[in-house]
């Protein structure tokens, strides 16, 4: 891989650390898909488990099946801003598991974690002697009350294998680069061998192309904070919309406003829709009728549950939104 790379993304991911990651704590991929691929296939062993968030994304599911690793599903609590249910947690864990996952900010719920839970997770980690997969491939696109703070700030708790990506926050998704970085100051992840283990499956798959990593270290230097906060401030105006909208539709409740990514999770009272079976029904049919798709909740573990993305331009947004209260004033029960 083209050398500077590693550093570029060491440099930018330690701004917002209390030490400083090296180089060579930086794991290049494919995309971030492609390093859920790696940390999956390199975590799977005989007889063991990961613990995933409900609900979810479901590449992690997908990627531990075809691994044979055994997956236990702990809650996110709608009622609490989709915090952890760490009594849940604690419950699944076993000597047998390998590792929990926390995405933050949210994808499908659109939530950010506070500092507080946060400590609380990876204390939660450190007990149950597990280490933390930080999903943060929506680092900083952050908009509500609660700031980002990446998980690595604790990692003198429990260690954390941190995944991110430059399409997010740079909005350039068809680049495919990606990163793991072990953030782990004690070096625990160097005695169980992760490392190892981590740089052998490296050789044996593909980098990202030579092009896109020498471009990418230029993006990395020079994107100006003006670019980020644009950003930000496009996405918290379409978010604002989305619940706002949302808000109007009697059979669809919004438990917590999204703060962060580019989605939320909606849940659906059927027992106001006639002719509405279930959350996928809602869906085909809603695409049929309003050539709206949204994605049922089944599909990241809720079922009766729907997930919007709010990541479209504003003018499509509110059409979009106007054809599914459409959709759900004609399917309502009559009274």
């Amino acid at each position: 891989f083209v050398v500077p790379i590693p550093r570029s993304i060491a440099e930018y991911l330690s701004l917002d650390l209390p030490y400083k990651l090296s180089p060579d704590d930086v794991y290049l991929s494919a995309g971030a898909n492609h390093a859920i691929e790696i940390l999956v296939t390199v975590l799977a062993r005989p007889g063991a488990n990961v613990l995933l968030p409900r609900p979810g994304y479901p590449l992690y599911e997908a990627r531990a099946a075809f691994s044979r690793l055994e997956v236990r599903h702990f809650d996110l609590l709608p009622e609490k801003g989709w915090e952890v249910d760490l009594h849940g947690v604690e419950a699944l864990a076993d000597d047998k598991t390998v590792a929990m996952l926390v995405i933050n900010p949210g994808n499908p719920c659109g939530n950010v974690f506070t500092i507080d839970h946060m400590n609380k997770i990876a204390a939660t980690a450190r007990k149950l002697g597990i280490l933390l997969i930080a999903d943060e491939a929506y680092d900083h696109l952050a908009f509500g009350s609660n700031p980002f703070v990446p998980m690595g700030v604790f990692a003198s708790i429990t260690p954390v294998l941190t995944l991110g990506t430059i399409s997010k926050r740079w909005v350039i998704p068809g680049w495919r680069l990606g990163w793991m970085v072990t953030n782990d100051p004690n070096g625990i992840l160097q005695k169980s061998r992760i490392v190892e283990s981590l740089k052998s499956y490296l050789n044996i798959t593909a980098d990202p192309t030579t092009l896109v990593q020498g471009a990418v270290t230029q993006v990395i230097k020079n994107t100006t904070e003006d670019f980020f906060l644009k950003t930000t401030n496009i996405i918290r105006g379409a978010a604002n919309i989305c619940y706002d909208r949302l808000e109007e539709i009697p059979c669809i409740t919004c438990p917590h406003k999204p703060e962060g990514s580019m989605f939320t999770m909606v849940k659906l009272n059927l027992c106001l829709l006639e002719d509405i079976n279930d959350d996928m029904d809602f869906c085909t049919k809603l695409a049929k009728e309003e050539s709206v798709v949204v994605l049922p909740g089944f599909a990241v573990g809720l079922k009766n549950w729907l997930r919007i993305t709010f990541a479209i331009e504003p003018p499509l947004l509110e059409d979009s939104l106007e054809r599914i209260k459409t959709f759900c004033l004609r399917h309502a029960k009559k009274q």
